[in-house]
């Protein structure tokens, strides 16, 4: 069986984003010159975008065609992509476009175009994208950059849960209010509750896919979250999140350790060693109603302070500003054995408030 090509990226980096061509490539054929009918799929590139999707991997395109096009391909694929950049720019642009609207690096997409030009382009322009021939392609569904180490029930419904994105995202252009004011308007859904061993490949998939949210900076064993989830000194709790666009099911998790099982930086601080959550709650309150339910959890518990250990990277700038924002502030020094920034918040005073729209059942 043909293999990735030794530039098929690091072993290991599992591809996020697949992008696709349409015409000679998702078409067997050139959409703009048919003419009463346009042309088939190509079957075999179309059944491997389909098994992609199926693990998780998004699916968009980048084509000189008009957007018919790529409604027209969706359609024979039967499932949703998560971003059409169409038109007459250059690929490299078209994929940074899409990269930036979906909150994904170059290095976790892959692009699939017959055009050698094109690929060349791309290639030079963003190095971390995996470059392929519909070849290549044809053979990318047994590769590792192409199979996610868990396959979850919201995996299998992520280009579903782009689209509504989509639709989210424009109705919030359109709205007059304030952002709260649009989270109520759209029936934000908010769910905080204890974790369960049923959530563990849940909790993994996270572990591997989050970067913008996410405290450790890195992944996380199995193994590792399975012993946390069944310590008595951790306290592990998992955000769901919806809206009347849809449901995305888990969306993030925590872990707060108190004073008994925890081994605090020092007496009555409280740590919360891992914070997690999948961008798509980036700007909808599910990060702000995690960070109040802690404060508040481990001020109930008896801790005088909160304090979050975050391995500083280029990537989790959005998590740092949420801490901000929750009152955390980083003290000079304050820097852990792993070499992790340690994040503090007096409980002593006023906690922030859980806005009404966050539920919080088997809670006291």
């Amino acid at each position: 069986m043909p293999s990735a090509p030794a530039d098929a990226g690091a072993a290991g980096a599992v591809v996020k984003c697949v992008v696709w061509d349409i015409d000679n490539t998702l078409l067997d054929g050139v959409y703009l010159e048919s003419k009463e009918q346009p042309p088939p799929a190509d079957p075999v590139l179309l059944g491997v975008l389909r098994i992609l999707a199926s693990r998780g991997i998004l699916q968009a395109v980048a084509s000189r065609n008009p957007p018919a096009a790529a409604d027209y391909v969706q359609r024979l694929a039967g499932l949703d992509f998560a971003a059409a950049e169409c038109g007459w720019d250059n690929k490299p642009a078209a994929i940074g476009r899409i990269a930036a609207d979906l909150g994904i690096v170059p290095d976790a997409m892959a692009f699939v175009d017959d055009d050698m030009v094109d690929r060349a382009e791309v290639a030079a322009a963003l190095p971390g994208v995996l470059v392929l021939t519909p070849e290549d392609a044809a053979e990318a569904a047994s590769w590792p950059q192409f199979s996610p180490p868990a396959v979850t029930a919201e995996a299998r419904r992520r280009g579903q849960l782009y689209a509504d994105r989509r639709r989210r995202q424009a109705a919030a252009r359109e709205f007059g209010g304030s952002r709260a004011e649009f989270l109520r308007h759209v029936g934000t859904r908010v769910t905080i509750a204890p974790a369960t061993a049923a959530d563990l490949p849940r909790l993994h998939e996270l572990s591997v896919r989050t970067h913008q949210l996410n405290s450790a900076g890195q992944p996380v064993p199995a193994a590792e979250l399975a012993r946390l989830l069944s310590s008595p000194g951790a306290q592990v709790t998992t955000v769901a999140l919806a809206d009347d666009f849809g449901d995305d099911g888990l969306v993030g998790t925590a872990i707060l350790l108190g004073d008994a099982g925890g081994r605090p930086p020092e007496p009555g601080v409280a740590t919360v060693p891992l914070v997690m959550m999948s961008c798509r709650a980036l700007g909808r309150g599910a990060l702000d109603a995690l960070l109040a339910s802690l404060c508040r959890s481990a001020a109930a518990a008896g801790a005088t302070e909160l304090a979050v250990p975050c391995r500083v990277t280029d990537r989790n700038v959005p998590f740092r500003l949420a801490l901000a924002a929750a009152g955390f502030r980083a003290e000079p020094g304050t820097v852990t054995a792993d070499g992790r920034t340690l994040f503090r918040r007096q409980l002593t005073g006023d906690l922030p408030s859980l806005p009404d729209f966050v539920v919080t059942p088997g809670r006291s």
